[in-house]
């Protein structure tokens, strides 16, 4: 294939640097049209790269079906994005590039151990090279401009531009990680033409309960294994972490969506605790007839349930219920907020799918597409966050090419 930047090929420029946008830079160059992409950091991929901070979560061998729904009230345009970029899609994108995948025994997908993020990152630069896409870094975007218009500024020169594309796609991240560009700016620019942004707000983030000073004193950071959270009718299985602050963990980040509906509907949002979910109730209410007259709440929850510190303690902070079996399946905490949005780990909000049509085409300006979490989905962490940037920015790239 000729170089398309050397040829007469439409122009496509894409606004972010981030996995939507470089994965639709790869398919629309491939599909022979001439590819820009502007970022306004010095590299591209930051975001991509913080991602893999504590394991490189790619995706998730779940089948789309199921995969979908974790995708909320945006599940039914997300089963038709996964089933044209799917996980086994993604999986087989990543062994193109020289880095191989396994499913790990949560469904998670990890690259290879021997393979490092920035691994994944240089080969996928290295190929966009090949294929003609101009990386266009430090360049920051002012704004629309007239019908089909595109302002920059180059930040090493400070000299202003406008760039007439045939396409553009915009693909400039939510709210969260604001040091590695996706600071939620742009919403300014989409208001300006009429396009009402929902407000961003954290997403997998921590839930903030007031401890009490002989709490936090006592317990610091603790580890709750194998324990099962619900709110909202919602339930999820995982391990937690007591903090100063609150809580964190998987099933906590889950559950923001929950929580963030309850706290806006009135503070304290109700988390309810299941301390041993694998426990029926019949072999719950035998081991708690069981304790012995006199038997310390501390030795008897070792030696009937193997729950240790710091649990006592935290059944005495929160005021448990006198019945110890409901204390133990469901215990109620409150929580009075979630952490900031620059903590958070993803962010809900943005671009509305109301205002784009079903190819990610803004309806108030022909020729521009958005994809990645600049849209107004969320998921919960284990694979369903890059896997919905990557299916859109796919989705989008199709699109694209078909119009052009």
């Amino acid at each position: 294939m000729s170089n398309p930047s050397t040829t007469s090929a439409p122009l496509v420029v894409i606004v972010g640097g981030g996995p939507a946008g470089l994965l639709a830079a790869q398919h629309l160059a491939e599909a022979g049209l001439r590819v820009q992409v502007f970022e306004q950091k010095a590299t591209v991929g930051r975001k991509f790269l913080v991602a893999g901070h504590g394991g490189f979560n790619l995706t998730n061998g779940e089948d789309i079906a199921p995969f979908a729904q974790h995708y909320g009230a945006a599940a039914p345009f997300f089963a038709r994005a996964l089933a044209h970029f799917s996980p086994a899609a993604l999986r087989q994108w990543a062994a193109d590039l020289g880095i191989g995948t396994f499913v790990g025994t949560s469904g998670r997908v990890f690259p290879d151990a021997q393979h490092k993020p920035a691994d994944l990152l240089r080969a996928w630069l290295r190929h966009l090279q090949d294929l003609g896409v101009e990386l266009r870094t430090r360049h920051r975007w002012l704004g629309f401009v007239g019908e089909r218009g595109l302002r920059f500024c180059n930040e090493a020169t400070g000299a202003a531009f406008v760039v007439e594309p045939d396409a553009t796609l915009l693909a400039l991240g939510g709210a969260s990680w604001p040091q590695t560009g996706s600071n939620g700016h742009w919403t300014t620019f989409l208001q300006e033409i009429g396009i009402p942004c929902q407000p961003f707000a954290p997403s997998n983030c921590g839930a903030e309960v007031t401890w009490s000073s002989f709490f936090k004193e006592k317990v610091g950071r603790a580890p709750l294994k194998n324990i099962a959270l619900s709110c909202g009718g919602h339930t999820v299985r995982g391990e937690i972490m007591l903090t100063d602050y609150g809580l964190e963990g998987t099933p906590v980040y889950a559950l923001t969506p929950q929580l963030r509906a309850a706290l806006a509907a009135g503070a304290p949002a109700w988390l309810h605790l299941n301390l041993k979910p694998n426990l029926g109730p019949t072999d719950t209410q035998r081991r708690l007839a069981r304790r012995r007259p006199g038997e310390s709440l501390a030795s008897f929850l070792g030696s009937a349930f193997s729950l240790k510190a710091p649990v006592p303690t935290l059944l005495r902070e929160l005021n448990a219920p006198a019945d110890l079996g409901a204390a133990l399946t469901a215990l109620p905490i409150p929580v009075m907020g979630l952490r900031p949005l620059d903590e958070a780990i993803s962010s809900a909000g943005g671009i509305p799918f109301s205002e784009v049509d079903a190819n990610l085409m803004l309806r108030r300006r022909p020729d521009t597409f958005v994809a990645g979490e600049m849209l107004d989905w969320e998921a919960p962490t284990g694979g369903y966050l890059l896997q919905g940037c990557f299916s859109t920015g796919a989705w989008a790239a199709k699109a694209i090419s078909q119009n052009l």
